[in-house]
């Protein structure tokens, strides 16, 4: 693991005893934790005596598993990555499943009283601060196998009062338990949610949607105080303000237990929104329209069902990778890619002049998502004639955009980029000048990129947001010499072991903390 960690054998011995004595406060035997990590009994044993190197996504899972926090990666031990760049990547890497899908089914675990089990779930860190307040409110998990399944069983009666206040405060998908607790909580209390540092986003969309449902929230000091009336439901369709993920997904959620039939319009119908319904139908909840902007959602009161359901891929994911084949002017083969949810950004790569093969069809592990295989080939690039910009599904994925101000760098002449949905996330981008880009703010919403870049290694602080911060990273991939990008921790928000996967394919990443 690169310098996560000095390689010595005394540390090492430090770490494995910490870890022991953590786990017999915890009174946990080796195979219970090793049960818990996904991993072999022998490994934590190895672990525990100093005998085996430990990855900072392995250390992350022990505090995780003991909530006790091992070594501190955050402040006052930051975590940087070192990079080598300006050499050609190869071979083939796999998309892993969707962060975004895996939080919202995590949410949407708690309208079914059985027990759900999750297949491959990306060990992110926004994943953990979702299962920290779940386990808080009494909710039962483990980690099945090294292949990241995961197991989830709801208590009889959640236990609200004692929800971990932290971990819900540094995420935004909390508001995402807005839904499922109104069915079965007549008050209660959230606190306020977090995330990246994009600038105001208003929830007054989801308040819009679930007032139908006998929803009321005032805001107090840093918390969201809830009533529900709980003899109101839609008397007509539920339009929605905004064409948003997660107000669809609270809707969805809100619905699925209504007893009666919901009317959506204006719906999203992305990917984790579509995750989300097949997970429903699977439990028994009805759904028309899926895909379309436009459900029908027949509700069950009750839902008591075993179910084990399978997340699909992550485009943004795969649009990550892509880019690193593109800026790195390599021949990568990327495996898995959830072509329905890439096809406008592909189209537009195409007009840019990009080169790439694709494989037929075939279903993803839900059986409905389609997958494909793409080999990104070296390509000479050109700016295109109209400004890039996203759109709701099906145009081009709001996290994919900062993608393209990176590989507009790469092409020959001028692109205009519109980011009108975040407030701050177009200034971010301006961070790529410190590695030769030629990026111009022309207000908060829209840069203007000048290509091809002759990239230069740099040393840049990492961007609150997360693309963003992948973005920089990639773009240190392609400059020659030595690069660093410090406080890296927003990027384990949504990616699951980036800097040791891209290694993989040749890149020469290290991990380093401190300083």
């Amino acid at each position: 693991m690169a310098e996560s960690l000095p390689r010595t054998e005394d540390y090492l011995r430090r770490i494995g005893t910490l870890i022991r004595d953590a786990r017999k406060h915890r009174n946990l035997t080796q195979a219970q934790l090793a049960d818990v990590l996904g991993t072999s009994q022998s490994a934590v044993n190895r672990i525990e005596r100093g005998q085996q190197n430990i990855s900072v996504e392995m250390l992350t899972r022990v505090s995780d598993a003991l909530d006790q926090q091992i070594v501190s990666l955050g402040q006052p031990t930051a975590m940087h990555l070192r990079v080598r760049g300006g050499s050609r990547l190869s071979g083939s890497i796999d998309v892993r499943t969707s962060k975004n899908a895996g939080v919202a089914l995590l949410c949407a675990a708690l309208l079914n009283k059985g027990t759900t089990t999750l297949r491959r779930v990306a060990r992110i860190e926004e994943v953990h601060r979702i299962l920290e307040v779940l386990h808080s409110m009494g909710v039962a998990y483990r980690w099945l196998n090294p292949d990241n399944d995961l197991e989830i069983v709801p208590p009889a009666r959640l236990r609200l009062d004692a929800i971990n206040e932290d971990a819900a405060r540094r995420t935004r998908s909390i508001i995402m338990f807005l839904a499922p607790l109104l069915h079965d909580h007549p008050e209660f209390i959230l606190p306020y949610a977090g995330g990246c540092d994009l600038g105001t986003r208003t929830v007054e969309p989801h308040m819009t949607a679930l007032r139908h449902f006998g929803l009321s929230v005032k805001a107090t000091t840093g918390e969201y105080h809830a009533t529900v009336d709980p003899g109101r439901g839609p008397s007509k369709p539920i339009v929605l303000t905004e064409r948003g993920d997660t107000v669809t997904e609270n809707a969805i959620m809100a619905a699925a237990r209504f007893d009666g039939v919901t009317i959506i319009r204006n719906a999203s119908s992305n990917y984790m929104v579509q995750d989300l319904c097949f997970y429903l139908q699977k439990l028994g909840v009805a759904i028309d329209g899926v895909g379309t902007t436009t459900l029908t959602v027949h509700g069950r009161p009750v839902i008591d069902r075993d179910v084990d359901y399978a997340p699909s891929e992550d485009p943004i994911e795969a649009m990550s990778l892509i880019t690193a084949a593109i800026v790195t002017d390599s021949e990568i083969t990327v495996n898995r890619v959830p072509i329905e949810f890439l096809e406008i950004e592909l189209a537009v790569l195409e007009e840019m002049g990009l080169d790439y093969r694709r494989t037929e069809e075939y279903l993803a592990a839900n059986g409905n998502t389609r997958l494909v295989d793409i080999t990104v080939l070296p390509s000479t690039l050109n700016a295109p004639i109209d400004k890039i910009h996203p759109m709701p599904f099906p145009g081009l994925n709001i996290d994919n955009l900062p993608f393209f101000a990176l590989i507009a760098a790469c092409a020959h002449g001028t692109t205009t980029i519109h980011d009108w949905v975040y407030d701050n996330r177009a200034i971010y981008l301006t961070e790529l000048k410190k590695l030769g880009a030629h990026v111009t703010l022309m207000d908060p919403h829209r840069v203007q990129v000048d290509g091809p870049t002759r990239w230069t290694g740099g040393e840049v602080i990492c961007p609150p947001a997360l693309r963003p911060a992948v973005v920089i990273l990639l773009a240190m991939l392609a400059a020659r010499g030595n690069s660093t990008l410090r406080n890296v921790n927003v990027i384990h928000r949504g990616y699951e072991q980036l800097a040791e996967r891209l290694s993989l394919l040749g890149a020469e990443i290290e991990i380093v903390t401190g300083g």
